[in-house]
């Protein structure tokens, strides 16, 4: 059980001969070890015991949370700090004996100090107990929906098959997808590089050199992070958000709409949380400054160009019946939508119902960040195809054979390999047991089996291609809107399929990138490959398992659980995370994008920007062949440009403005004018930050929020814009709201 990594060639430099180079990136060539040391064991009793233990406990808690009316995701950097005192523990108590399982096969219990490797194999166990379920626990969500707001009589195994099949349907993809997303140096990860410098700060010493080490860095912003969320987290969340502008105009609701940070534009606000500025991009100190610049490039253009001239000038989609930034679903008289009035007893639509209750409305910003969504998807796919299509496909005639490889990838080939048609059994099996799934369950899932392979094919095409852009920007294009406005056009009516059909042609690719992050992970600290495959599989497997047992438990368990109208008052169990799972079902399943996109449909235009998503790449490639001297003209990312107005809501302006602000400052004025402290400190802050937070956010939930014991004054009010949220066109009246 204690393996070694199954070296070949037991040496931790390159063969003589080779063409080596260092990594061409420089961030990683200034954080990432070159050597690797092949001796150290892997996979030892400590590794499995703390690996399992964190994957379990992590998923037990991220499910507990997302059914709370304050849902809470708990990071895997949690466990990764707290396995580490355990494993020495561990290492200093355990008998140095070997232990017999069968005749000729056992491990040995102790089998020297606790390592870095051991370290990263049981933070790849915890990953899964994220992804699974934390802030991607979608198809516990669509189970969630199906029993708790559909009433559905699902069966435990059935809601299993959808569950493990999701994530191997993912790992499957990531096996397919590993030799373009994880060998190739160009494709670096940058969010991996905050770990490598939390591994490092943690394991190795420091030379001597000026400054702090980076551990004592680490434990004093760790410290004052913990220390100061007290602040925004309890006593003060006013610090979450400053909406000055709405405490200088408090009667105007024109101001209001323009500074609130909440319920408007954000212009002028700001943030002293740091779980505001990472809630909805991630840390913005690991994200490289050209991609900071483009999702610049796409706010700015949206929130301060686009969005005005809708709402104020032009009325489009009749705007200002409605507030201007929102989630809700609105009448044409500006009131909230009740979709209970345009349901059947089977909840399909009821289409007299409908035509007799009126259309479904969206806010202008939410409507618009829908279309930012259709033109996404198609510069996504032309993107990478004119910029790395002739990359990519001479690595498929090559299969990297003669690929220049770097320091990396070369100290990994010295071991054993991961043969393809291990991860081609695991795709295959997923693939035949959601078919079968599909037949013998077909009235509780909704989506026939052809469902099912368009799913898989869609989620084949853009793997890859939404891959690369994560894999080179740390942002990741999404296509959850496409995913059910294509199913929508095909099967209206099924909200059920609707939420199937995302899960297995969406989200099996956001745990199929979580897998292939961890993989580049594994290659940076060089952990053998088979080990990987190991820790992924079975942690995978044991959170899936976990992920639901508990789940079920709690639907089964709470009463009127998620059902807002029948629980008490005061009781935590609202789910408003499954809410809007189920919201996007009324949406695109119910009600379907042939009433609100098609023809007739109020916002039919917005289709065009499939066409804009495609052709607007097209001149950033020209231009780059035309002068290849011009380095910056590549980094015109179109889809990472949109991804500037993607995610609002619930993102609100002032999260991405607050995290384009923090990015510059760090990863261009500090990366350029102060190096040497950027390269030793930069990724140790973002973890300190991040763990800071996150133990005092697990600390204040259980000590105080937990217990009902909140407070209640000027400061713990979220937004003193109360007008924000108000229409302005003549004659709609809304309760707290002037008439016009």
């Amino acid at each position: 059980m204690a393996s070694k990594g199954e070296n070949k060639g037991g040496s931790s430099t390159a063969e003589e001969g080779e063409e080596v180079e260092r990594c061409p990136v420089e961030e990683v060539a200034l954080v990432v070890p070159e050597t690797d040391d092949p001796s150290l064991p892997v996979m030892t009793f400590r590794a499995w015991f703390l690996g399992l233990t964190s994957c379990s406990l992590l998923i037990f808690l991220n499910t507990f949370f997302t059914y709370r009316t304050q849902p809470l995701t708990i990071s895997a950097i949690l466990m990764q700090i707290a396995v580490l005192p355990a494993g020495r523990f561990m290492a200093s108590v355990l008998p140095d004996r070997e232990v017999k399982v069968f005749r000729n096969w056992g491990f040995h219990l102790n089998p020297g100090p606790f390592n870095i490797k051991e370290h990263v194999i049981i933070t790849i166990f915890a990953n899964c107990g994220v992804s699974i379920g934390g802030g991607d626990a979608y198809s516990i969500g669509a189970i969630t929906v199906m029993k708790a707001y559909y009433k559905q009589s699902l069966s435990f195994l059935c809601a299993l098959i959808i569950v493990l099949t999701t994530q191997i349907l993912g790992y499957g993809w990531a096996g397919m997808m590993r030799r373009y997303l994880v060998d190739p140096a160009e494709m670096w990860w940058p969010s991996n590089l905050a770990q490598v410098s939390l591994f490092r700060a943690l394991h190795e010493k420091d030379s001597r050199s000026k400054g702090p080490s980076r551990m004592q860095f680490f434990l004093v912003f760790f410290v004052a992070s913990f220390a100061y969320y007290t602040l925004p987290g309890y006593l003060l969340p006013i610090l979450t958000f400053f909406s000055w502008v709405c405490w200088t105009w408090p009667r105007s609701i024109t101001a209001q709409q323009i500074g609130s940070a909440y319920h408007g534009l954000g212009v002028g606000a700001f943030t002293l949380d740091w779980a505001g500025i990472s809630a909805y991009h991630g840390s913005p100190l690991v994200t490289p400054w050209f991609s900071i610049l483009n999702v610049a490039v796409g706010f700015l253009m949206f929130i301060y160009i686009i969005v005005p001239l809708c709402y104020w000038k032009f009325n489009t989609f009749d705007a200002r019946k409605f507030p201007i930034f929102s989630n809700q679903l609105f009448t044409t008289t500006g009131h909230k939508y009740d979709t209970t009035k345009i349901l059947t007893p089977e909840f399909e639509l009821n289409v007299a119902a409908y035509e007799s209750y009126g259309k479904l409305y969206l806010s202008p910003l939410f409507a618009l960040s829908i279309g930012s969504g259709f033109a996404r998807f198609t510069a996504t796919i032309i993107h990478v195809l004119l910029f790395h299509g002739s990359d990519i496909w001479r690595q498929s005639k090559s299969a990297m054979k003669s690929v220049k490889l770097d320091i990396h990838a070369k100290l990994m080939r010295r071991y054993n390999q991961v043969p393809q048609w291990w991860f081609l059994v695991l795709l295959v099996g997923s693939i035949a047991l959601s078919l079968m799934m599909s037949f013998i369950w077909k009235e509780e899932v909704q989506l026939p089996w052809w469902g099912m392979i368009f799913a898989f094919g869609l989620a084949w095409i853009v793997t890859l291609p939404i891959g690369v852009i994560q894999a080179t920007t740390n942002q990741q294009p999404g296509y959850d809107i496409i995913a059910q406005f294509m199913i929508g056009y095909v099967l209206p009516g099924k909200p059920i399929a609707n939420l199937l059909f995302k899960i297995y042609g969406r989200i099996s690719t956001i745990h199929a990138l979580s897998f292939l992050s961890d993989l580049k992970l594994g290659h940076y600290m060089k952990i053998p490959p088979r080990c990987m495959y190991t820790a992924q599989l079975v942690g995978t497997v044991v959170a899936g398992v976990v992920n639901l047992g508990v789940a079920w438990w709690m639907l089964e368990s709470i009463e009127n659980i998620c059902d807002v109208e029948s629980l008490h008052p005061d009781s935590p169990w609202t789910c408003p995370k499954y809410r809007v799972t189920f919201d996007a079902s009324v949406i695109w399943g119910l009600i379907g994008p042939g009433r609100l996109f098609g023809h007739g449909g109020l916002y039919r235009n917005l289709v065009w920007l499939f066409l804009v998503g495609a052709v607007l790449p097209v001149p950033v490639w020209v231009l780059s062949k035309i002068f290849p001297e011009k380095k910056w003209i590549p980094l015109i990312n179109i889809p990472v440009i949109s991804y500037g107005f993607a995610g609002m809501p619930p993102a609100t302006p002032t999260n991405i403005a607050s995290w384009l602000i923090t990015g510059t400052i760090f990863n261009y004025f500090v990366f350029r004018y102060r190096k040497g402290w950027w390269q030793k400190y930069n990724y140790v802050l973002s973890a300190a930050l991040d763990a800071g937070t996150a133990f005092m956010g697990v600390l204040l939930f259980f000590a105080l929020q937990n217990q009902d014991h909140n407070l209640k004054w000027w400061g713990t009010e979220l937004d003193h814009c109360p007008l924000a949220s108000c229409p302005t066109a003549p004659g709609i009246s809304v309760e707290g709201c002037p008439v016009f």
